[in-house]
């Protein structure tokens, strides 16, 4: 069941990765930029985002909730500040946690924390980035330490989540990249249409986005729905398993 890390964003999947491959070139991943823009904008420049706190709900294929899941930002004139938090739980394993993460105005991480548990197996790491450098340290309890190679804007899983809906309120999809949480994690956005879904009991229109994740040991494709407000507000996340689809939903 560590798969529902999944749920807690893009690029948080269970297993760790050895360091990277050198970062690929930028380029645009839809086919037709033009008729992504037309699709999904809603302004012609994203605006400065704001303080936030949005909750959902994480829910089994059935739509039984399994738990809770928060996300929050905090801006400030210097730098963006945004966590993840989720508490979810099935028979006999259970998922805890908190992930901070701090950015520049650009969206280049700086530093994420995360503590929580996995079943028995608990977390308590940190990874610096360095973007002059074009390295991130990241360090764990009990002394444990490792060195990546990241590109000189490198985003951790939380910071990219934000990266994507900022990009959305320009028209624009961002490129593949390496998304990194604890390891590093290769993420490609594709635009998938407009499609009329239920949150909270309410029928809403959203633009759908693949996310294709692919880690060491795992590979899937996340599906992404963003509201067609000014902030691109995250609605749902689904993930198709063997088991079935589960999902993260926006609380109204």
């Amino acid at each position: 069941m560590k798969i529902l890390i999944v749920l807690l964003a893009v690029g948080l999947l269970p297993a760790e990765e050895a360091a990277p491959k050198p970062p690929e070139p930028k380029k645009a991943i839809a086919e037709s930029p033009k008729q992504v823009a037309k699709a999904v904008s809603v302004a012609a420049a994203p605006k400065a985002p704001k303080s936030e706190s949005l909750r959902y709900n994480v829910n089994w294929p059935s739509g039984l909730s399994l738990g809770e899941a928060e996300f929050t930002a905090s801006p400030t004139e210097s730098a963006l500040n945004f966590a993840f938090r989720m508490d979810a739980s099935v028979p006999g394993f259970a998922v805890t946690e908190t992930a901070n993460s701090r950015a520049t105005r650009d969206y280049c991480s700086l530093e994420l924390n995360k503590k929580g548990a996995r079943g028995n197996h608990k977390i308590d790491e940190k990874t610096e980035f360095d973007s002059a450098r074009m390295k991130a340290n990241r360090s764990t309890e009990g002394g444990g330490k490792s060195e990546l190679s990241i590109s000189p804007c490198a985003k951790d899983a939380v910071t990219f989540v934000n990266f994507i809906r900022r990009e959305l309120a320009a028209g624009r999809l961002p490129a593949q990249q390496k998304v990194y949480y604890g390891g590093a994690y290769s993420v490609r956005v594709t635009f998938a249409g407009t499609q009329r879904i239920v949150v909270g009991g309410e029928a809403t229109e959203a633009d759908k986005l693949l996310a294709a994740i692919k880690g060491p040991a795992s590979e899937l494709t996340a599906e992404l729905f963003f509201a067609k407000d000014a902030a691109r507000t995250p609605l749902l996340v689904q993930v198709p398993l063997t088991m079935g689809r589960f999902s993260m939903e926006l609380v109204r």
